[in-house]
Order: structure tokens, then C-alpha cells, then sequence
């Protein structure tokens, strides 16, 4: 069996450790149930450099080493895989997740070291690459998945590996290969009274994917829109489209699972990680989150506090949760199940009070969803947490207002993230070639500086440059319409001189239109 150690990367320097790699546990837990020997070293934890890094990687000898991440990770990744083949050179280097899928044939080519690319969802194709290393069988032209390279060292994609149907057939994560003392002292949030008085919170995930279409957000081949088909050039590329393999657990699979964690590490808190757990509820033609919610309370996970009718305190007991919700498709009976079970937020988002904004995102929402679902939020228990995006292409003066203004409307403070056009997003390959522009010609420069949007990095929009975008975010932060109309009046006399920073192209990259990604037609017992 193969020695297999499995690297995390640093997310969000400038943060504690919050999360923990869900991704790398599940794979770790895979592994070592096919009988590998398996351990991960999670930098993200640790957080205590790169000589630590060089005793870990040479602390056995290692048949693979994989790494994997977000592709907001790039640059630590970049960091580890150089090392990796400095100290190692005879192990075989693997890379995966986010941070590949999105642009696996760039990012193979700025990071020579790696030996193998995993594109797409992993659990079927990482199990099969560590059984043809432990064979000594390096030749993977025929394999599922993933981007191998020739003789010359140049990448080349294989046929995209169907989604697995039936998420239950995963095993749980290998929570005990992780350091969760260091997640546990982060457990501690702002969003609401009971994530605050959290000492062990921990990260699950009931579903994977999103049936809206969403222009700025990434969708990958690990949630099922990818498709890899011939370029002009006839060699493999990714493609994305509006093609959607929407899959969740059962409630069953995911209390079991909380219970699991309850009995073996003492949580308080579950913290769901799903892209959006409302379109999972109306996917599931609005059954999964009330039989959730019921099955929560039944096996007895339901926080006192909601039990009693009781102010929550530090004396409290049961597991309190939070997850990620939709405007327009939330509504008073589902959030009022999920308050009794023990929902204490939902993040929301919102993006935009402007029905112009909101008719270009492709989220499928309105200004009136916006202001119906946070008040309906608040009026059954439930805080929302609303996340408010400025820098769309088609942004002016008139939807920064409206955003202002319902922001005032509804009493609610938010500091503005930027549309980032990430890779996996249609804008991005619609916006590609002026983001390059933007870099001096230099892609990978804008991939280094990808973070979680609280920072300017490619604009996309129209209209504004990176220094109106920056003076926006306050103003709309402040929620200072003397200012918002102090700038306007500045720039009045402009519009018919300034030339767009940013100008939208068509991309072989994605399709605007639903493209099913491939899928098992049966159910497996397990992985």
C-alpha cells in the first residue's frame, strides 16, 4: 500500500484557521479505508513555515504527496510543490481541487513539479491513481480525470470522470488526522448569540452544487457543469456551462454524522459549508430542510434553548447550526422549521438592492426578495447575514443608490466585497483577456493576488475603475448619500470620454448554456 502524505495549504493569512479542509479529510479517509497509509499535514493549522514544512515532507518516504486547495490558495501551493520536489524529488506530487479544475492546463504549466493533475471530483479518481502508483504503473493517458503530462513534460486532459450519483456512499471525513484544538479555539464568530458562545464548532457539508447561474460565482467539475472537449487547437480544455448535477446528503446521513461528531469530539456548533442550502430545499421539492430539521430534534440534537423557549446562555446544551440561504427562495415555514431545530444564522446573498443588478446575476432574485427574506429571517429567530457585492459590469450611480438605499431601508451595515471574476465563473472567461490586460500581460500575477474579495484585484466593471471602486465601498459602508452624490456630480461630465477598464468577449472556456456534465447512473454502497 502507498505512504501517502496529503498537504493542506494556508487560507486567508491574514485570518485565524477557521475551517477545516473538508475536501483533503474526505480524500484521507478514502485512502486510508482502501488501506493506504495516510497523514495530513494541515499548514493552514499550524501556520508555522516552510522548515516545518521540509521536516514533515521528510519525515517518511512518501509515495505520493498531494496537495489541493482554493484557487485563492495558489500562491502558498505554488510554494509547497517547489518544495516538495526539492526535498523529495522521487515522490510522486499530486495536485487537486479548486485550484487545478478551474485552469488545469495554466496552472500545470506555472507549476512545473507537479507530476499529476486531479480535475474535478475527486473521490472515484484519487483511489485509482494511488493503486496504479502502488503498482509502479505511471502511465495515466487512459485515466479518468485527470491532467498527466507526455514525455516532454507538456499537460494533456483526459475525459472528464463522471460525478459520483449518491453522496451517502462517502465515509465520514478523517477528523482525527486533523489538529482540531486549533479549529476549535477559532470556533467563535460575530454572526450571532450562539455561534459567539460556540467552543466547538465544526465545519460539515450536506450538499454539493447549485442549480442557479450565477455569473461571478465559480461552479467547478467537483460540483458537476464541467465538460472537456477539443480547443481550436484540438487539445483538451475545461468548459462550463448552466449544466448543474445537484446532489445532497440525506438527513439521516448528515445527523449520524453530527451525532458522530457530537459523541467523539463534544461540538455545539455545525457550521454547513453548502454552496446554498435553500436551492437544495426547493431541489428536493421542499422536503430535505424540514425532514432535516425534524430528524434534528428527533435524535436529539436540538438546543435547549430552542426546546425550552429560552433565551440562549452559556448553559445551553444541543447543537446549534448555520448555514447559507437564497432571497428569493427562502420562505416563512422552512425558516421556522430550521429555528426550532436550532438555526441561529444564514448568510444571504443579497449583492444588490438594484433590480438591474439583480436581473444581469442570473441568481434569480429581486429587491423585493431581498427585503421580504431578510424580514421574514428576523420575524421567525433566525439572524441574517447579508453579503453585499459592488463592481458588476453594468454598475453606475443608480444601482450604487439603490444598494445605499436599501441598505438604510432595512437598518442593515455591510462593507462591500468586489465581483471578483474567479476562475470557474462565467466572467471570468468573458472578462479573461482585460484581466490580463489589467496584470501587464501577466496572468499568474492576477491569480497570486486572488483573496476573499474584501480586496480589489481584476475589475470587470464597465464604468468604474479600481479607485472608484475603492471610494464606492466606503461610501456605501458609511451609507453617506451626500457623498454618493457629491461623486456623481464629479463624474457627470465623464462618461462620454473615460473608455471602459473592462470589455466583455466570448470564451471556448464556457458555455452559455445548460451542457450536462457526466454522471453515475447507479448508486454505490460506498467509496
Amino acid at each position: 500500500m502507498a505512504k501517502v502524505l496529503l498537504i493542506n495549504p494556508i487560507v486567508r493569512e491574514e485570518d485565524v484557521p477557521k475551517h477545516i479542509p473538508y475536501g483533503i479529510a474526505l480524500l484521507a479517509a478514502i485512502a486510508d479505508k482502501k488501506g493506504h497509509q495516510v497523514q495530513i499535514f494541515d499548514a493552514n493549522a499550524w501556520r508555522v513555515g516552510d522548515e516545518v514544512l521540509r521536516q514533515v515532507i521528510n519525515a517518511d518516504d512518501w509515495d505520493v504527496i498531494g496537495v489541493g486547495g482554493l484557487i485563492t490558495t495558489y500562491g502558498h501551493v505554488k510554494r509547497i510543490c517547489r518544495i516538495v520536489k526539492e526535498e523529495r524529488p522521487k515522490s510522486f506530487l499530486v495536485l487537486g481541487g479548486g485550484v487545478l479544475t478551474s485552469m488545469p492546463r495554466e496552472i500545470m504549466t506555472w507549476i512545473p513539479q507537479i507530476d499529476l493533475g486531479v480535475v474535478g471530483e475527486a473521490f472515484i479518481t484519487f483511489p485509482v491513481v494511488l493503486e496504479k502508483i502502488d503498482a509502479r504503473d505511471y502511465n495515466f493517458s487512459e485515466t479518468l480525470g485527470v491532467c498527466f503530462r507526455d514525455g516532454s513534460g507538456n499537460p494533456h486532459l483526459t475525459k472528464v470522470r463522471p460525478n459520483i450519483l449518491d453522496l451517502d456512499c462517502l465515509p465520514y471525513p478523517a477528523w482525527d488526522f486533523l489538529p482540531l484544538d486549533i479549529y476549535f479555539e477559532n470556533s467563535q464568530g460575530l454572526f450571532s448569540e450562539e455561534i459567539f458562545t460556540s467552543k466547538k464548532r465544526m465545519d460539515i457539508n450536506g450538499s454539493l452544487g447549485c442549480n442557479l447561474v450565477c455569473r461571478y460565482c465559480w461552479h467547478l467539475g467537483t460540483t458537476g457543469d464541467m465538460v472537456i472537449e477539443p480547443d481550436e487547437k484540438g487539445e483538451n480544455d475545461v468548459r462550463f456551462s448552466y449544466g448543474r448535477n445537484i446532489r445532497y446528503h440525506s438527513p439521516r446521513y448528515i445527523v449520524e454524522m453530527v451525532k458522530t461528531l457530537v459523541s467523539k469530539h463534544g461540538i455545539d456548533f455545525a457550521s454547513f459549508i453548502d454552496e446554498n442550502m435553500m436551492t437544495m430545499h426547493v431541489f428536493s421539492k421542499q422536503k430535505w430542510l424540514f425532514e432535516l430539521s425534524e430528524l434534528w430534534i428527533k435524535e436529539g440534537l436540538q438546543p435547549t434553548c430552542r426546546r425550552d423557549g429560552v433565551p440562549h446562555d452559556e448553559n445551553c446544551r444541543g447543537v446549534h447550526w448555520a448555514g447559507t440561504s437564497h432571497a428569493g427562495l427562502a420562505d416563512k415555514k422552512s425558516l421556522a422549521a430550521m429555528y426550532e431545530a436550532g438555526c441561529s444564522h444564514l448568510v444571504y446573498g443579497i449583492e444588490s438592492f438594484s433590480p438591474k443588478i439583480l436581473k444581469k446575476l442570473g441568481k434569480g432574485s429581486t429587491a423585493q426578495a431581498n427585503f421580504r427574506a431578510i424580514k421574514e429571517c428576523l420575524e421567525v429567530g433566525i439572524k441574517p447575514i447579508p453579503n453585499v457585492i459592488i463592481g458588476f459590469p453594468e454598475e453606475d450611480f443608480t444601482t450604487i443608490r439603490e444598494t445605499a438605499e436599501g441598505m438604510i431601508e432595512m437598518g442593515m451595515y455591510a462593507k462591500p466585497h468586489f465581483a471578483t471574476p474567479y476562475p470557474g465563473s462565467q466572467w471570468y472567461y468573458n472578462y479573461k483577456k482585460s484581466i490580463i490586460n489589467q496584470y501587464d500581460g501577466d496572468l499568474e500575477k492576477f491569480i497570486l493576488e486572488l483573496g476573499d474579495a474584501s480586496s480589489i484585484t481584476a475589475v470587470i466593471s464597465h464604468k468604474f475603475s479600481a479607485m472608484d471602486l475603492i471610494g464606492l465601498q466606503q461610501i456605501i459602508y458609511l451609507r453617506d448619500l451626500r457623498l454618493l452624490n457629491q461623486a456623481e456630480k464629479h463624474w457627470a461630465k465623464s462618461d462620454s470620454t473615460i473608455e471602459p477598464v473592462a470589455v466583455h468577449e466570448e470564451s471556448f472556456n464556457f458555455i452559455s448554456k445548460k451542457v450536462q456534465a457526466p454522471i453515475e447512473e447507479e448508486k454505490r454502497a460506498s467509496i
